[in-house]
């Protein structure tokens, strides 16, 4: 696909990346001409058929065409989160036994160098920025530019091996290795070839019309598979640009620069461009509010319709046309997404209510249904057909059935291969006809055909007089309130649900200025009465929402407390995909959740805390424990549930 781009869009735009406020931009024959020069590079660095290489760092062309480079060689690239600290990447790269690394800066070196001694196969790195590096040991360091150079000077030697390598590779190798989140112990490989990659890419793009005209922006983990199929397999595929920003800072100003076509973001990254709306609204004038919840109303009932083409009465389309003017469009703007075409959301659920605000405003926003293990797709929306509680129809090519413990498995070419090193997961996930167990409790609407996803199989439970506990769907409902950042909900097995919660530092800090609030810490902030009187609203709130569903009326929450720590993939409470450890965060705060259910008014606490250069600290404080108010549910009702 490469090399057919770099002969038939020679000139188009395939890279473009931010530095220095500027925007440098790559055409397709020049990115071949790079990673060219890498894989030579690689060669003369004596890079084998079959080893891996370890990519680390923020999203930027280098890595992109190291990945690329690396199957140029018959090699398999691993990216890593380049959060990831030394021990997690020390896991990844011991486990795949890898020899190379490319990585961004001395950051990431300074882990590697870390960790050197407890990996025996590793060898080389090669680095893109060189600042800070200068005195260190460059017998094994190598410049990325500087490997190029090289590469570029052996061509006439290694040219012909080069292309030797090229073409013993066949829809059947393999492509890129990536590792689970590991939400419930060590993250696995997932092994994934070109035809999962491509085939996926190929129906998928062909399912929403992608073209060559389409900008992406590759800001998410390259670790993750989203970015790899949207950033790698789509881009390829359909030879449209991907643009890099600068930094995670001025992601949101470069995100309205470029205005990108084609767009994903998870959850988290909805709940907090919402936030950061809300919070300038709380800012605004009196007239500036009235006219935004007014419009927003009015969007909130016909804006779906509009978007999906049904019909809508004139009267309320001009009014939508002129809240468009007012408010809709430069909302959009400022949010970057005034362009986008088609939009996703994956990786977990999404509040109802979240969804249903984007969509208002006539963005094309769907949720998918996918995993690793399924280069992503297993679901999806198609125009028209899009709904907040459920994850779409099979992917073109997908299969789908449900187990009778309602356990959703699937199978497709984009299947993954297996799990590296891990016959026995690779045997208990994929049975020898190709079904895949996902590990997600669901069931398909008989009259739409579409699938629901409830949560995770292992999460969904019974409360102790047997009604259903679904803790992900309440979580959600409180993460929609901006001052709510996480949510962990307990109540599997017990008579009643209770939960930990995380402040939005930037929602709440807002809200505490304003009202010349002082406070010196999170933790202050977490524990000042207002602060808590507020949350308990946001609980009840959601706990009158519940009490309407018969299913989850018992999922109220009857006890919370706001946690004196935001959750953490360093304390290992949250993976880097910033899903929570539900298990480890009840065994690691077990003392705090005791008092959930005993009855008492406070509790004193020690937390050992992970700062961000590696050393280990512990935090105390006392919490109040929050009684919220239950809406009574008629017994009838759930009975007859």
């Amino acid at each position: 696909m490469l090399a057919r781009n770099a002969r038939e869009h020679a000139q188009r735009p395939a890279y473009r990346e931010k530095e220095f406020g500027i925007w440098q931009s790559w055409s397709w024959a020049e990115a071949a001409q790079e990673i060219e020069a890498l894989a030579l590079g690689f060669l003369e660095l004596g890079v084998a058929e079959g080893d891996f290489i370890a990519i680390a760092g923020r999203n930027r062309p280098y890595f992109y065409w190291a990945m690329v480079a690396a199957q140029c060689v018959g090699a398999v690239p691993v990216p890593v989160y380049q959060d990831s600290a030394a021990e997690e990447m020390a896991y990844v790269m011991d486990h795949c036994g890898a020899r190379f690394a490319v990585v961004e800066d001395q950051e990431q070196v300074d882990k590697l160098i870390e960790v050197q001694d407890r990996l025996s196969e590793f060898e080389q790195i090669i680095y893109v920025d060189p600042r800070g590096l200068r005195k260190y040991d460059h017998s094994v360091l190598h410049q990325f530019s500087e490997v190029q150079e090289k590469g570029r000077a052996a061509y006439d030697r290694l040219g012909v091996e080069l292309a030797a390598r090229r073409s013993k590779l066949s829809y059947d190798s393999v492509c890129v290795m990536l590792y689970t989140s590991g939400t419930t112990g060590k993250p696995k490989g997932v092994v994934l070839s070109n035809r999962n990659i491509i085939e996926a890419s190929k129906s998928s793009s062909e399912f929403d019309h992608l073209t060559k005209g389409e900008e992406v922006l590759a800001y998410l983990p390259m670790a993750w598979v989203g970015d790899f199929i949207f950033s790698i397999g789509q881009a390829y595929w359909n030879a449209f640009c991907v643009n890099c920003p600068e930094s995670a800072d001025t992601m949101q100003t470069d995100l309205r620069e470029i205005g990108p076509t084609y767009y994903f973001a998870p959850p988290r990254v909805f709940e907090t461009q919402l936030t950061n709306v809300m919070i300038r609204m709380e800012d605004a004038g009196r007239f500036k509010q009235k006219m935004f919840h007014h419009f927003m109303d009015l969007a909130r009932r016909v804006g779906p319709d509009i978007l999906d083409g049904k019909p809508v009465g004139m009267i309320d389309r001009l009014r939508y046309g002129l809240g468009n003017l007012c408010v809709y469009g430069p909302l959009k703007d400022t949010l970057g997404l005034s362009r986008v075409r088609v939009g996703y959301t994956a990786g977990e659920a999404i509040g109802p209510e979240i969804f249903e605000f984007y969509r208002s405003l006539g963005i094309n926003l769907k949720q998918l249904y996918g995993q690793t293990e399924a280069s992503v797709f297993i679901t999806l929306q198609p125009d028209g057909e899009v709904r907040n509680d459920t994850v779409g129809v099979a992917a073109p090519g997908v299969e789908i059935k449900i187990a009778e413990s309602g356990e959703v498995f699937y199978r497709s070419p984009g299947t993954f291969e297996y799990y590296y090193k891990n016959p026995e997961s690779t045997a208990s996930t994929k049975d020898p006809e190709g079904w895949v167990a996902t590990g997600d409790a669901g069931f398909f609407e008989p009259d739409t055909g579409h699938l629901k996803i409830i949560d995770r199989a292992k999460d969904v439970g019974k409360m102790a007089d047997g009604a259903l506990f679904a803790p992900k769907y309440v979580e959600n409902k409180l993460k929609f309130f901006p001052n709510i950042l996480e949510a962990v909900v307990f109540g599997n097995g017990r008579e009643m649900c209770t939960a930990f919660i995380n402040i939005d530092l930037t929602a709440v800090g807002n809200w505490a200025e304003r009202n010349n609030i002082g406070y010196a810490s999170y933790q202050e902030l977490a524990g000042h009465p207002q602060v808590l009187d507020t949350i308990r609203g946001h609980v009840e709130e959601v706990n009158r929402s519940l009490a309407e569903d018969p299913m989850l009326a018992h999922c109220q929450v009857h006890r919370f407390l706001v946690l004196h720590k935001e959750l953490d993939a360093d304390d290992g409470e949250m993976t880097r995909t910033r899903k929570v450890r539900r298990n480890i965060i009840a065994e690691k705060f077990a003392d705090l959740l005791g008092a959930l259910y005993d009855g008492s008014d406070e509790i004193f606490t020690t937390t050992e805390v992970t700062y961000e250069d590696g050393r280990k600290g512990s935090i105390s404080a006392t919490l109040k424990l929050v009684d919220a108010e239950i809406v009574p549910v008629e017994p009838a009702r759930v009975a007859a549930e």
